[in-house]
């Protein structure tokens, strides 16, 4: 043991939520990292590489999530999780548009 966890909040603004479509996203972006990635919502904590785990979260628009990485690229793999969580807005925006 001994790592350090790098811990970021970030709040979901996609108005649909982490429907199935921005969940995929963010599990595919952790799958791309060695650390371990955990995501919390209101005390419950998963598995931020599953995406039934991802999907259990049912984080609606607004809703503060913690994004919890452990391991040898803790720091980049949270500064990308979190711009992934971001970039749902936009493809809520872009959707919303067609």
């Amino acid at each position: 043991m001994g790592e350090d966890s790098i811990i970021r909040k970030v709040i979901v603004p996609n108005r649909q939520g982490l429907h199935a479509r921005p969940a995929n996203m963010f599990v595919k972006a952790a799958l791309q990292f060695q650390s371990q990635v955990d995501i919390s919502r209101d005390g419950l904590v998963v598995s931020g590489k599953s995406i039934l785990d991802v999907m259990t979260l049912a984080a609606e628009q607004g809703t503060e999530l913690t994004i919890i990485v452990t391991g040898p690229d803790a720091e980049t793999a949270a500064e990308t999780l979190v711009e992934v969580v971001k970039r749902f807005v936009e493809e809520d925006e872009e959707e919303a548009d067609a």
